[in-house]
C-alpha cells in the first residue's frame, strides 16, 4: 500500500481543479490510500470526495499541522501548491516529495511584458503530470464535485419561473477587476432574456439586490409593459446558500455564465454549458474552464491585459475596458431545468 498526501491550501477552484488527481492516484495506484490536505475553509470541497481517505486541515498553526502529518509516515507527498508554507512542511516531513511548477516567471512575462512563454497545457494537466512518476495518466473523466445530500436544493424551493429552467449567473470574484460592474451585470442578464438565478456568497448580496430591484422596477417594467419579449425574471440565490447549495443550484442549471472563479470550475464538473467572463486575467494562464463545451467572453488584443495573474482592487488603467467593452455576443441553449440532486 501507498500512502499519499496531496496538499492544496486554496482556494475553491484551484482545489476543484485538483480533483482528477485525486481520483487518477485513488484508482490507478495499487491499494493507494490518499491523503488531502488544505484550509479549514475549504474541507468541504473534499469532505465528500468518495477518493479521498483522509482530510487535514490548516487551522491553527503550521506547527500543529506538521504534528498531525508526521505520524502518517507518507511514501509520497504531492505539493500542488507549492508556496512558503507547503515547502516547510515538505522539508519537516522529510518524505519523498513531487512539486507543481507554478510557471511564475512565465507569467511574470505575460503580465509585464505581454510576452507569452506558457505552455497550451491546462493546469489540470500540469498537475497531473506531478503525479506521473506513480504510472498515473489523465482518465479523460475531467473534474470531480461531490454534493452531500443534505445540501441537494430541490427546484420546487424556487420561484415558479424557474422550476422548469434557468440559467445560473455567478456574479462573485475575488478580486474587483475579475468582476463585472453591476450595469454590465444588468446588461448582460436583459441579454439572456430568461429565468436567471443569481449566485455568489455574502459578500455578493449587495450586488445581487441591485440586479433583482432592477428588473422588479422601473425602468425594466416599462419595457416590459411595452414589449412583453423582456422575460428576464431573477431569483437572487446570493448568501442564501453555503457553497454545496450553489453548486447544486449550478448542477441543475441550463447553462452557467460565471467569471474567472471557482463556480466557474464547478460548473465544469457537472459538464455544464460555460460563458466564461475575463477581465484582467486571461484563459492563456491555463484556468479555462476544463470541458469542452465553453464560450471565453473578453476583449482580445487589449494592451493591458493581461495587468494581474490574480487580480487588484481597482483597474490599473482606471478606464476598466477588459469588462467595460466585453461585447455579449452568445447564443444561448434552450432553458430546462438539470437534474435534481
Amino acid at each position: 500500500m501507498k500512502k499519499i498526501l496531496i496538499i492544496r491550501f486554496s482556494s475553491i477552484g484551484d482545489i476543484v481543479l485538483t480533483t482528477p488527481v485525486i481520483r487518477c492516484v485513488k484508482q490507478q495506484v495499487p491499494g493507494a490510500e490518499v491523503h488531502f490536505c488544505t484550509k479549514a475553509a475549504f474541507r468541504n470541497i473534499v469532505a465528500s470526495n468518495p477518493y479521498v481517505d483522509k482530510v487535514f486541515c490548516l487551522e491553527h498553526s503550521l506547527k500543529d499541522l506538521l504534528a498531525q502529518l508526521k505520524k502518517e509516515k507518507y511514501d509520497l507527498v504531492l505539493d500542488l501548491h507549492h508556496n512558503l508554507r507547503t515547502r516547510i512542511l515538505k522539508a519537516r516531513l522529510g518524505r519523498p516529495a513531487r512539486s507543481f511548477n507554478k510557471l511564475n516567471y512565465e507569467k511574470w512575462l505575460l503580465v509585464k511584458f505581454k510576452v507569452n512563454r506558457l505552455p497550451k497545457t491546462h493546469i489540470v494537466d500540469r498537475y497531473l503530470a506531478t503525479a506521473a512518476p506513480l504510472g498515473v495518466q489523465n482518465d479523460g473523466q475531467g473534474l470531480d464535485y461531490f454534493i452531500p445530500e443534505k445540501d441537494a436544493v430541490d427546484l420546487a424551493a424556487l420561484p415558479v419561473t424557474h422550476q422548469n429552467g434557468y440559467f445560473a449567473l455567478a456574479i462573485g470574484a475575488q478580486h474587483y477587476t475579475k468582476r463585472l460592474p453591476v450595469d454590465r451585470l444588468i446588461e448582460l442578464c436583459e441579454k439572456i432574456n430568461g429565468p436567471v438565478v443569481i449566485l455568489g456568497g455574502k459578500e455578493d448580496m449587495a450586488v445581487g439586490h441591485m440586479i433583482d430591484m432592477y428588473f422588479q422596477t422601473e425602468p425594466y417594467k416599462g419595457k416590459r409593459e411595452a414589449d412583453p419579449a423582456y422575460n428576464t425574471v431573477i431569483f437572487d440565490a446570493c448568501g442564501k446558500f453555503n457553497l454545496n447549495g450553489s453548486a447544486s443550484l449550478v448542477r441543475q442549471a441550463t447553462a452557467v455564465f460565471s467569471h474567472d472563479t471557482g463556480l466557474m470550475h464547478i460548473a465544469a464538473a457537472f459538464q455544464k454549458k460555460i460563458y466564461s467572463i475575463w477581465g484582467n486575467t486571461v484563459p492563456e494562464f491555463g484556468m479555462y474552464p476544463y470541458t469542452q463545451d465553453f464560450e471565453v467572453l473578453e476583449v482580445k488584443n487589449l494592451y493591458c491585459r493581461p495587468c494581474s495573474k490574480i487580480g487588484y482592487a481597482k483597474c490599473p488603467q482606471r478606464h476598466f475596458r477588459c469588462m467595460r467593452e466585453i461585447s455579449f455576443n452568445f447564443t444561448l441553449p434552450v432553458a430546462e431545468a438539470g437534474p435534481q440532486a
